[in-house]
C-alpha cells in the first residue's frame, strides 16, 4: 500500500452522527458532546424525544415522563456541539471506521422553520381534521401543526397525505392566516452531507401491531386498547385529560383487564419482549391511583418484573 493511501486511511474525523432522537440518542448526544466531539444527531419525526413524550410516567418511581425529558430536549436543541437534523432519515453511508461520508435526507416540512414561530394560528384554521398519531389514534387534530405542546423543536409541519391543497389543489388557508409568511408549498427534500467519524444506532422500538393477533379483539372492539394507548389515556395532556375512561362511550371502566405476551412468547415470536410485565405494573397502579374503585387484573404467564 502507498504512503498517500497509508495517510488517507488514516485520517480521523472528530465527529459523531447519531441516529435516532430518541431517550438514548439524546443522552448519548450530549454525553458526546460535552466531551467536545461534534454530534450530528438525525431523527425521523418532527420533533425529538421518541416514544417516552407519549408516556405518562416512567418505572420505577413514577416521576413524570414529561418533567424528566424535556429539560434533556432543550439542552439538546441549546447545546452548540449538537447539530439537530429532525424529520431526516439516512440515505447513504460510505467509508470506513473513523472516516465517514453520509447522506441524510431531511424531509419537506412545507414550512419555513426560520420563520415559524409555533404559535399555531394555522392550526385552527386548518379544515383537515384527521386521526392524531401522538395520541394513537384516539383523538383527532389537523393536518398542519406541533405532535404536541412542548416539542422540541416547537415548528409545524404539514403533512402531505392530508393536506387538501395536495389532494385537492385547493385551500391554502393556513398561507393566508400565516403573519410570518412561513408556508412554503413548494418546499422539496433536501440532501445533507456530513463527515464523520463514528455513527451510534439508537433507532428506538416499534410498538407491536395488535391487529396480528386477532383473537384478542383489537380493532373490533373500540375498548380494546393497547398498552401505549392506555399511557395517553393516564397522561394529564392526552385525549381524555388525564381521566380513564373507555373509548367507547367516555364512561368510567369498572373492570380492566392486561393481557401480557402479546406479540411474544408465541409460536411465531418466541422470546419475552422483557419490558410488559414492568409496565403493565406501572400502568396498574397509575389506573388504581386514578380510578380507586376500578378492579384491576392481568393475566400472565409468568411474572417478568
Amino acid at each position: 500500500m502507498k504512503d498517500t493511501e497509508l495517510t488517507e486511511r488514516n485520517e480521523k474525523t472528530g465527529a459523531v452522527l447519531v441516529v435516532g432522537g430518541g431517550i438514548a440518542g439524546m443522552q448519548a448526544s450530549l454525553d458526546l458532546a460535552d466531551s467536545g466531539f461534534k454530534v450530528y444527531l438525525a431523527e425521523k419525526s418532527p420533533f425529538i424525544g421518541g416514544k417516552m413524550t407519549q408516556l405518562d410516567k416512567t418505572f420505577p418511581t413514577n416521576d413524570c415522563a414529561t418533567c424528566i425529558l424535556t429539560p434533556r430536549m432543550v439542552d439538546v436543541a441549546e447545546n452548540k456541539n449538537i447539530e439537530l437534523l429532525v424529520y431526516s432519515e439516512m440515505e447513504e453511508i460510505k467509508g470506513y471506521v473513523g472516516n465517514f461520508d453520509v447522506k441524510i435526507r431531511r424531509k419537506a416540512t412545507y414550512v419555513d422553520w426560520s420563520k415559524c414561530t409555533g404559535c399555531e394560528e394555522c392550526v385552527g384554521k386548518c379544515p383537515a381534521r384527521i386521526y392524531d398519531e401522538f395520541n394513537e389514534g384516539l383523538s383527532r387534530t389537523k393536518a398542519i401543526g406541533l405532535p404536541f405542546p412542548q416539542a422540541v423543536p416547537k415548528k409545524v409541519t404539514i403533512k402531505r397525505e392530508f393536506c387538501h391543497f395536495f389532494l385537492k389543489g385547493k385551500c391554502r388557508v393556513c398561507e393566508k392566516v400565516c403573519q410570518l409568511g412561513a408556508i412554503n408549498f413548494d418546499d422539496q427534500d433536501q440532501i445533507i452531507e456530513r463527515k464523520v467519524g463514528a455513527i451510534i444506532l439508537a433507532p428506538g422500538y416499534e410498538v407491536y401491531d395488535a391487529h396480528h393477533s386477532p383473537e384478542f379483539g383489537f380493532g373490533r372492539y373500540p375498548n380494546v386498547v393497547t398498552s401505549l394507548q392506555f399511557e395517553r389515556l393516564l397522561s394529564a395532556a392526552g385525549p381524555t385529560g388525564g381521566h380513564v375512561q373507555r373509548p367507547s362511550d367516555s364512561q368510567k371502566p369498572k373492570r380492566i383487564a392486561f393481557l401480557q405476551c402479546v406479540g411474544s412468547r408465541d409460536q411465531n415470536h418466541d422470546y419475552c419482549s422483557s419490558v410488559c410485565c414492568m409496565y403493565a405494573t406501572k400502568e396498574a397502579i397509575l389506573a388504581r391511583e386514578h380510578e380507586p374503585d376500578v378492579d384491576v387484573d392481568i393475566y400472565i404467564m409468568d411474572m417478568r418484573a
